[in-house]
């Protein structure tokens, strides 16, 4: 374990700059503009803070949580949970903050992860955060409650696996927004936690964590095992007039609105023709695997890969009606890329947070399609894989962002690349 740093424990009285990617505004410690940097939690740009180090391991930066605002900034508002500040539940970042601060936030710390990893000024090619219908609150169809060994339930605090005691969560939907109360024959044997889901149906499916078997690089904990010990075992989800059966335990966008608001902003972007062949990747339950086929029509086709079995299990259910689009399992690579023969003239992906990689991104240019469509969860890895593209000659022609995750500092966003001209 490392040392701690020189400012571990300490409580500095700091002028907070602005936002940071991970959900902290970064303010300087000495000189304001050489000092070290201070990654500080529950704290807006603006405002002068008194914060304590909760985290200081040497080097050029370390980590602090505001625990009293000497003078607040004007979009301060009162968190409506309880539970969010200082050392409590580390599942939101910007509760202190209204909803319009909250998405300049996010729009700030998406221009600043391209100006840095992408070396690209956004300027007019972003238009703010887009917010998604329903508000800050009530939005969650899924949450994962947290188990001790003693049985104990909450949430995890902010960097730790340490509990917050909690029986209400604000940001789920009404109908999973408190712990549940498990059936007295449930058997949770050694369960780490407590899942709860909702499709478009009223009756949530409750899903067993219990520890995965193996081990994972570097230390970490493999895959939960899942099991559902209460409603459905095959969740359903209405999107642009299609119901999509996707597995309880598998991925499905957690904001009620956001799928059917990436498909639409994905069809805008890449608007595939008549005809046309598309390549999707990392395709899930074919989700957007669908409303592509629907536009490209019986003359064109789409071929989505996905890596998970249980995925392309219900994207073949989802698309049996759609005798142009199939989902066949693969992990993307670049050789399984190449693999395909494919000469697609679209190609779109939702990769996971990592973002594509630049071999990837490579091998999708290589297949030379007329437009590559782009949903990305985290703007990092947007960027970086930006700047792949840029460095090939492809221009990044649209960009959108999305508040698909109120109250977090997560942020969704929708792109569009074109190879180059002439």
């Amino acid at each position: 374990m490392a040392e701690a740093g020189p400012l571990d424990g300490a409580t500095l009285e700091l002028d907070v700059g602005g936002p940071a990617h991970g959900g902290s505004c970064v303010a300087r410690h000495g000189d304001p503009t050489s000092g070290r940097a201070v990654f500080v939690r529950h704290a807006l740009p603006g405002e002068r803070v008194r914060a304590v180090v909760t985290e200081d391991r040497g080097g050029s930066y370390c980590f602090a949580d505001a625990v009293e605002i000497v003078s607040a900034a004007p979009e301060r508002v009162e968190p409506p949970c309880p539970h969010a500040g200082p050392g409590r539940c580390g599942g939101c970042d910007w509760q202190h903050a209204s909803g319009a601060a909250q998405r300049a936030l996010k729009e700030t710390v998406i221009r600043d992860q391209f100006t840095r990893l992408a070396r690209l000024e956004l300027g007019d090619l972003l238009g703010g955060v887009e917010e998604l219908p329903g508000g800050l609150l009530g939005w969650r169809s899924r949450i994962l409650w947290a188990l001790d060994r003693d049985g104990a339930h909450g949430l995890r605090k902010h960097r730790s696996h340490d509990l917050e005691p909690i029986d209400h969560c604000p940001l789920a939907q009404s109908d999973i927004a408190d712990f549940p109360v498990l059936a007295g024959d449930a058997d949770l044997g050694r369960a780490t936690g407590v899942e709860q889901a909702l499709g478009t149906e009223p009756e949530a499916a409750l899903l067993v964590h219990s520890p995965g078997s193996g081990r994972q690089a570097r230390g970490r904990r493999p895959p939960d095992r899942l099991r559902v010990v209460r409603g459905p075992e095959v969740l359903h989800h209405d999107v642009r007039g299609r119901t999509f059966g996707v597995q309880a335990g598998g991925f499905w966008q957690v904001h009620p609105a956001a799928a059917e608001t990436f498909a639409a902003a994905l069809l805008d972007a890449v608007a595939p023709r008549p005809g046309e062949h598309v390549l999707d990747l990392y395709a899930g339950a074919g989700a957007l695997t669908a409303p592509l086929a629907e536009a490209v029509g019986p003359l064109g086709s789409v071929l989505g890969v996905e890596s998970a079995a249980a995925a392309v299990a219900d994207a073949a259910a989802n698309l049996a009606d759609l005798p142009n689009a199939s989902v066949q399992r693969a992990r993307v690579t670049a050789e399984s890329l190449a693999a395909l023969e494919q000469s697609p003239d679209v190609i779109v992906l939702d990769p996971p947070r990592a973002g594509a990689g630049r071999e990837v991104m490579q091998a999708l240019m290589a297949l030379a399609p007329r437009v590559i469509g782009y949903v990305a969860c985290d703007p990092a890895a947007l960027a970086r894989d930006t700047a792949v593209a840029l460095s090939a000659g492809w221009r990044l022609t649209s960009l959108r962002a999305f508040d698909a995750f109120p109250m977090t500092h997560h942020v969704e966003c929708v792109a569009r690349f074109e190879p180059p001209s002439g």
